[in-house]
Order: structure tokens, then C-alpha cells, then sequence
């Protein structure tokens, strides 16, 4: 018959014959519980989800060929499916796919937050490929699950196409990551208030296909902790060590096969695997993020993979001009999860993966551990400095004095970070006859075109504190000087008036004295840089192959293009009305490769972005007169 036909001819195609190998279901306790809504969810590590909640026409806005590729799917695969939209959206039951979601736990800003899980996430099993070994594969978006808390378990369009983009664009950039296989959004709709103004409109409904080898995080072994003193909560496993044990047992057993076999004492084989989660993961991985001006934005344990990867991307931002204190999520007031604090929160992350670990690990073993992070961190990410320079010949001590000073001068200049350091490959080649100023005179105008105005600093280095809280600690370095360097001393004292210091000498200079300044400290570190890549030819080696070598080097560690927030937003405006060619428009396939060219910033799309907290004196005198000013400002 034609209805037979049309079945065997549906089971014949690729997305209807995934080879789904759902391991980590069969080795780990599942919860069957048929009891609806949020719960609390003990004893199990995944929730079944019984009931799938279709989307309404779901259609495709995206799909990335190489994620597909992991799943030895090629866009015809997809495309010439009817029913993948609703495959790859969770609207349809994929065969050999068993819907769950995971339970975790986690330490958000700092605090015991409980149960977490998967609260808009729907895991649909792992695909073992022949080419590529074994994947995950979720739904972000689908609807509702026992974890869902208050939500509805739904994700909108402009979320959905951050995570899809920036996903992608990771992977490009070579930085472990979660990936995105495609994005499908739909007719159904949820109210949001993407402003936070009070104000809510309906959004479409949209799902990303995720992948990874895994999604086990840190907060999947919290779930084991006790009441916590702070918060009072506690995890849904509570002291089932059983659990625990059986979880560790298979993540490294899954992921870590090689530590698993050379360890025949159990406490040796964990504490090598937290040394490696230590090292090759979480050290490394954060140095990549540094290393191109990513910031995370909400780096709570929960959001910290097992597996060194880049996990969900809710308000990440890539930096414009380069600023330490970079925040990219509007809610972290306190500046936790800034650019520069992010590997110290990832060293406190890992000693709160060890306390849920807790008796599987040494305690003096895991605490020695701990304190090789941030030397660690510091040899991967000098690493990968160094390559930015071109400096491929040989290692000095003075490099990380080199790479500081150049921060800085990026720092007190409003240097855009990415642009930056793709043009220093221009810098030409210290040869004998040439270290004149002449010489870096045109790289260095290069540098300063896409530097801040000092209207634009002016606005960077407005202190955020509140006018009477400034007057009140000024008045106290006059009235009270050993009270006001107690409070002084405070980060966040200490930050304000850093600001002030910088903004009173701006406003005691003009934009000529300024660009006068500036562009003698560039050609004075230019300088000093050429001198460096002077001495990685030693003599013996060959000139023009260690020229080759340095710009090839640098072409491929240097982005020209990374994912600033107005290309998202581009993407995210144009999809809201119907046109999704910005999302579709591979821009994350030349993230290593293109060119910077000779295109001024303002045709490579460079936003302004807010410069804080530069360091400078500051005359205590004068605060009253700055207060005023900057108002105006």
C-alpha cells in the first residue's frame, strides 16, 4: 500500500535511524516517577519525561553543517526530512531516543541554591557515530520537566540564537564547547520581559539541538551535599554516597578510560581524575576564554562542565575595548563573575566540586591540588600569549612583564582587544637599519584610529558609586586619614577612586595632549616589542622562515572577527522579523581566518564599550570639583 511505502520509506532516512546508545540511562538511577510538575527528585541522577509539548509549525532558522557532521548528518539529511523540525525541536518522538532531564545541584554567586536540573532541557539520548564516537544530544527549549521550578521550560528566539551562534563560533575559535546543530522556532508563544522595564510581550517559542559528549557538571555530584550552613538547603541525594560513587565511577570510566585503566586503587584513580579536571580542563580552558576577551558571565558551579567544555551561553559578551572589570551579565553587581575574576572562580568552583566529591578524595592531596590552579592557569595562558605575540623562538621571564604592560597600555587607552592584537602582526620585523620611530610610526596610527575618544574615557571612568557615599569617604581622608585608608583598602572603595583619579586627570587634558601621550606609550611598548622579537633569532636559524613562522603563528591565534554583541544582536533583530540570513550567514567559519584588512573600527562595527577602574593617583583635594564635573558628563 502507498501508507506502507511512505513508513518504510520515513524508517530508511538518516535522522530515523540514528543509532541512539543511551548509556548513561543504563548506568546511572533514573527517576520513573509519574507525578507531574516540579518536584524534588531524590536517589536518581535523570527524570524520565513522559509527555512530549510540541511546539505549533516549527520551523528551521539554522543548522551549523559541521555540528550535524558529528552525527554523520549532512544538511540534506536534515532538510529533506518533513518531520525534522519537529525531530530536533522535541515535538516528535526521535526512534531510539528516551526523553529525560538531568538533576543537579549548584553554588549560584556564591550561595547553596539546592536542586537545579535541567529545568528547560530535555535530554534525548546519546548517538554513538562510527566517525566521531559518542554524543548527547538535547533539546534546549522543549517545555517543562520536574526541574522546571517557576518556568515554563521555554526559551525564546533571541536566547536561542545567542546560544546557537555563540556555540558555534567557540567551536571555530578552536575552545572546547557544547555545540549547536540547529535552531527551530515555531508559532507558539510565551510572554517575556526582555528589558526587565515591567513589561511583557509575547516571543516565539525556540529550540537549539545541543551536543556534547556530556553534560555532567559540577553541581551533578552537589546533589549529594547536606544542609548547607548559609543557605540552609541541601541537595535531593543527600549522604547517598552510593550514588555518588556510582556516578564518579561513570564519568570516568565514559570519559576518562585512560585514568581508569592505569589506577587500580580507587583513591589514586580519583585523584588523578580531579587533577585532570584541574589541569587539562578547567585551567586551560579558562586561559582560552582570557585569551580572546571571553567573558562567561554567570560561572556558577552548575555551569562548570566535567568535561572542560564551554556550557550555557546566557549573557556571555566578548569584549570590545579591553577592560579587566568587564561584566557581561547585568545582574552581577557585585562584579563576581567579571572578565579577570574568572579564574579565581574557577579555582572556587573546583574546591566545591572537591568538597562534593569529599571522601572519593585525599583531602591533603585535593588541597595541594587546588593551590597548583592558578600557576597552571598562568602557564597555559602565558602560552597562549606568547603565540599572540609571535613569540614561537624561545621563552623569557620578561615576556609576562611584556604582555602585563601591554594590557595596561590597552587598558588606559580604550584599545579594542580583538582588533589590537590583530593588527601588532603589522608590526614590522626589527631589521638592521630600521628601529627608528618611523619605522612603527604607521602601525601605531593603525592602533590609535580604533582607541577611545577621551569623551569616550571621560564616560568609561565615571566612579558608579553613589555622589554623598564619595563625598562622605573624601571627606574622611581629610577629617580622618587612618579611618579612610582602612576604607580605602576595600575593592570596591578602592575601584571608585580609581576612577576618580583617572577622570580628574582627563579632565586636566585635551584631546591633542591626550593623542600625544598615547601615541608616545604605544611607540614606546612597539619599541620594546620589537626589541623582544630581535632576539628569537638567535643566528643560527633561518631569518625569513622565523618571519613566516611568527605571522603565520599569529594569524592563526589572533581572531579578526569574534562574536561582539551588535552581530547577535544584528542576527536577533533581523529573525525577529522574518529574516533569518544573519543567523544562517556563517560569519563563525572565518572566525580564524579572514583577514583584518585595512577596514577602519567603524567599518569592522565597533561598539563603545564602558573602560573601568584605571589605575592613577589621585589628590584628595580636588574630589569635590570632579564630583560636580562628572554629573555633567
Amino acid at each position: 500500500s502507498v501508507q506502507s511505502e511512505f513508513s518504510v520509506a520515513r524508517l530508511k532516512q538518516p535522522l530515523n535511524r540514528l543509532p541512539f546508545n543511551n548509556t548513561a540511562l543504563k548506568k546511572l538511577p533514573v527517576d520513573d516517577s509519574e507525578e507531574p510538575g516540579s518536584r524534588t527528585v531524590p536517589a536518581a541522577c535523570y527524570s524520565r519525561i513522559r509527555t512530549l509539548q510540541p511546539l505549533i509549525r516549527p520551523t528551521f532558522v539554522a543548522q551549523s553543517l559541521s555540528a550535524l557532521a558529528l552525527l554523520d548528518l549532512s544538511e540534506r539529511d536534515v532538510l529533506s526530512n518533513p518531520l525534522a523540525p519537529e525531530y530536533l525541536s522535541g515535538s516528535r518522538l526521535l526512534p531510539g531516543s528516551e526523553p529525560a532531564a538531568h538533576c543537579y545541584s549548584g553554588h549560584q554567586f556564591g550561595l547553596f541554591a539546592g536542586q537545579l536540573g535541567d529545568g528547560a532541557v530535555m535530554y534525548l539520548g546519546e548517538v554513538e557515530s562510527g566517525t566521531h564516537g559518542r554524543w548527547e544530544i538535547q533539546v534546549k527549549g522543549a517545555g517543562v520537566t520536574p526541574y522546571s521550578r517557576d518556568g515554563d521550560g521555554r526559551k525564546v528566539l533571541r536566547s536561542s540564537i545567542r546560544e546557537f551562534l555563540c556555540s558555534e563560533a567557540m567551536a571555530a575559535l578552536g575552545i572546547p564547547s557544547t555545540r549547536a546543530a540547529s535552531l527551530v522556532t515555531s508559532d507558539l508563544y510565551v510572554t517575556r520581559d526582555p528589558l526587565n522595564s515591567g513589561r511583557r510581550i509575547p516571543e516565539r517559542c525556540s529550540v537549539v539541538l545541543r551536543l556534547a559528549p556530556s553534560f555532567i557538571r559540577f553541581g551533578s555530584f552537589e546533589i549529594f551535599l547536606g544542609r548547607d550552613d548559609f543557605s540552609g538547603l541541601q541537595g535531593p541525594s543527600a549522604g547517598r554516597h552510593d550514588i555518588r560513587a556510582q556516578l564518579l565511577d561513570y564519568v570516568i570510566e565514559a570519559f576518562y578510560p585512560y585514568i581508569q585503566q592505569t589506577h587500580s586503587n580507587r583513591k589514586d584513580r580519583n585523584m588523578a581524575f580531579f587533577r585532570e579536571v584541574r589541569t587539562r580542563q578547567t585551567a586551560k580552558l579558562v586561559a582560552q576564554w582570557q585569551c580572546v576577551g571571553f567573558c562567561h558571565g554567570v560561572l556558577n558551579t552548575d555551569n562548570m562542565s566535567i568535561l572542560g567544555l564551554t556550557l550555557d551561553y546566557g549573557p556571555f559578551g566578548f569584549m570590545d575595548r579591553f577592560d579587566p572589570d568587564f561584566v557581561c551579565n547585568n545582574s552581577d553587581k557585585r562584579g563576581r563573575y567579571s572578565y579577570q575574576a574568572q579564574p579565581s572562580m574557577c579555582r572556587w568552583n573546583l574546591a566545591r566540586l572537591a568538597e562534593a566529591l569529599d571522601s572519593e578524595l585525599d583531602a591533603a592531596e585535593a588541597g595541594a591540588v587546588l593551590d597548583q590552579f592558578m600557576p597552571t592557569y598562568e602557564a597555559f595562558y602565558l602560552c597562549i600569549m606568547r603565540k599572540k605575540l609571535g613569540l614561537v623562538g624561545k621563552e623569557e621571564p620578561e615576556d609576562s612583564e611584556l604582555i602585563s604592560d601591554l594590557l595596561r597600555l590597552m587598558h588606559n587607552t580604550g584599545a579594542d582587544f580583538t582588533n589590537t592584537f590583530r593588527l601588532l602582526s603589522r608590526v614590522p620585523w626589527p631589521d638592521e637599519g630600521h628601529s627608528g620611530r618611523a619605522t612603527v610610526e604607521p602601525v601605531v596610527h593603525l592602533i590609535l584610529e580604533q582607541c577611545a575618544s577621551i569623551e569616550e574615557l571621560k564616560v568609561a571612568n565615571k566612579p558608579t558609586m553613589e555622589d554623598r557615599e564619595l563625598a562622605m569617604i573624601l571627606s574622611m581622608a581629610q577629617t580622618n586619614p587612618v579611618m579612610f585608608g582602612m576604607v580605602a583598602d576595600r575593592p570596591a572603595v578602592s575601584q571608585q577612586l580609581e576612577l576618580m583619579g583617572r577622570l580628574k586627570e582627563l579632565l586636566e587634558t585635551d584631546e591633542d595632549e591626550l593623542k600625544k601621550k598615547q601615541r608616545g606609550d604605544w611607540i614606546c611598548w612597539v619599541s620594546r616589542y620589537r626589541r623582544r622579537l630581535a632576539r628569537e633569532c638567535d643566528g643560527t636559524g633561518d631569518l625569513s622562515l622565523i618571519k613566516k613562522e611568527r605571522l603565520s603563528v599569529m594569524n592563526s591565534t589572533n581572531p579578526s572577527v569574534v562574536l561582539r554583541n551588535y552581530i547577535a544582536q544584528n542576527a536577533i533583530q533581523a529573525a525577529e522579523n522574518g529574516d533569518f540570513s544573519e543567523v544562517r550567514r556563517p560569519i563563525f567559519l572565518s572566525l580564524s581566518k579572514s583577514p583584518l584588512g585595512h577596514l577602519a573600527p567603524s567599518k569592522l562595527g565597533l561598539k563603545v564599550t564602558w573602560i573601568h577602574h584605571i589605575i592613577t593617583g589621585f589628590l584628595p583635594g580636588d574630589w569635590s570639583k570632579i564630583i560636580c564635573h562628572q554629573r555633567r558628563i
